[in-house]
């Protein structure tokens, strides 16, 4: 029976004599084999490899001819105690059946540094590397943590839609979801598409955000939070873009701007915390290739922390906080911008800061996790709550060292007449929102949410420079492999 195998990760973590006079089954797959006698199996429960001992004179030569890397062997004997470097036991084989072959002349990992790029093209298999194994392991153990989080504080799990016909952030950049034909496509009088005649009968898109739907939630049971895919049809080609992404979207009732930036800060320490106690092993070894990448960089574009220095540091320390207005005081009269050396120069109150700002607060003059409060309204969306000085909204961004923004959020502006009029001023069609606008006149209540990029949060924690390395198979324009 092929579940009577044990996982390489727990029989390493035994005493070689806990397993005396037992017989035990391993499967996994080949790294290495070398002198026709020793074979580095790997199953994916960890980066260490079992050492298996095939004894000379015991196999066929066909047998020993067929292990080569990447095929996959059942292998049954008897632990010992090891003689080697680096290892507390090996398994002696009794017996060694091959479940898969691999044509070692063909398959494209061999056993050698590979650069980033290249296993991007073959990643179906580049989870077979160490480390790919130990980024989407810590990425397995952040969704649980995350799941953890939010249901020991009593927050229903809600779905929201994938398929929507609303544009949460106004950026216009969606994915149509249709099945007019491209040919013959059925107009209207005055040329536009007839969507009456589409599946859903009206304009579908894959969704930006589960929020609006997300505050429909959290107005009957007061805390929910969703995690799912979210897309943005943005052409960005960059090392922080993706098209299809996760997102982690937690809406409060009965919150104000304070209490979600607890609540995120309180988040964001947690789930770090549970993968330094879960995963440490996974991250050391991140960390030790962070660590050899750095060496060949200029020492001032080096980080100043080791990656796990640098988590320990993010939940041993307040999250620094202040005003978008006082963000801009302090970037506007940096030596950075007075000796221009911003991409975007600092034009003044009201600009958009980039990630070249964000990353400066973060990395330069604060040297820790911010959260930037209160900015102007002419910037952030529709449902943001307007401050009593009638130019910012009680908005939110973390930022986080070497990617910037990491969570965005915000008080909801809860009052019907404001909402109302913020929606005509931003051209917001009504018509198409009534049934959000009905939470403002059924019992409406103070409430706020923010949204973490889940895969923002992957690359911090593994410290992985690309956002495509951390989702197991990226979507970005011209690229839609696998």
């Amino acid at each position: 029976m092929f579940n009577k195998r044990i996982k390489i990760k727990t029989l390493l973590a035994q005493d070689p004599d806990s397993y005396r006079e037992q017989e035990v089954t391993v499967m996994g797959w080949v790294r290495t084999f070398r002198n026709n006698q020793f074979i580095a199996l790997n199953d994916g429960s960890t980066n260490t490899n079992l050492q298996v001992v095939a004894e000379l004179g015991k196999f066929d030569e066909s047998l020993l001819k067929r292990i080569t890397t990447s095929a996959s062997l059942k292998v049954t004997g008897a632990i010992v105690p090891s003689l080697g470097k680096g290892q507390t036991m090996e398994l002696k084989a009794a017996s060694i059946e091959i479940l898969g072959d691999s044509d070692a002349e063909v398959y494209p990992l061999q056993p050698k540094k590979h650069s980033l790029e290249f296993l991007r093209e073959k990643a179906h298999l580049r989870f077979r590397t160490n480390t790919f194994a130990s980024v989407f392991r810590i990425r397995h153990a952040l969704a649980f943590a995350v799941h953890k989080f939010f249901n020991d504080k009593g927050f229903v799990y809600l779905h929201t839609p994938i398929i929507t016909a609303s544009d949460a952030e106004g950026a216009g950049e969606m994915f149509r979801v249709t099945t007019l034909p491209f040919e013959n496509t059925p107009k209207n009088d005055d040329g536009s598409i007839n969507f009456k005649e589409d599946f859903f009968g009206r304009s579908t898109n894959l969704t930006v955000s589960g929020q609006l739907e997300g505050e429909l939630g959290a107005t009957a049971f007061g805390e929910i939070y969703t995690f799912g895919p979210t897309f943005r049809a943005e052409n960005s080609n960059t090392a922080r873009h993706l098209a299809e992404f996760w997102m982690i979207e937690p809406e409060m009732a009965f919150y104000d701007l304070e209490d979600n930036a607890n609540l995120a800060e309180e988040f964001i320490k947690y789930i770090i915390r549970y993968v330094l106690e879960n995963n440490r092993e996974d991250l050391d070894f991140l960390a030790s290739r962070l660590a050899e990448e750095e060496k060949q960089l200029p020492q001032d574009k080096r980080s100043e922390m080791g990656l796990i220095e640098k988590l320990e540091f993010v939940i041993n320390n307040e999250f620094q906080r202040l005003t978008y207005t006082e963000a801009i005081d302090i970037l506007a009269n940096s030596n950075h911008n007075k000796k221009k050396k911003f991409q975007y120069p600092i034009t003044g109150w009201g600009m958009d800061l980039q990630s070249e700002h964000e990353r400066y607060l973060v990395e330069k003059h604060f040297k820790k996790p911010v959260i930037l409060t209160d900015y102007p309204a002419g910037i952030k969306s529709f449902y943001m709550r307007l401050n009593e000085d009638g130019k910012t909204v009680a908005a939110m961004d973390i930022l986080a060292p070497g990617i910037g923004e990491i969570v965005g959020g915000s008080q909801r502006e809860e009052r019907l007449d404001v909402l109302l009029e913020k929606m005509k001023a931003m051209h917001i069609p009504m018509e198409e929102m009534w049934w959000y606008v009905d939470t403002r006149r059924f019992g409406t209540v103070p409430h706020a949410g923010f949204g973490l990029g889940f895969e923002r949060m992957i690359q911090f924690v593994t410290g992985m420079s690309n956002i495509r390395d951390v989702i197991a198979f990226p979507r970005t324009p011209k690229s839609a492999e696998f």
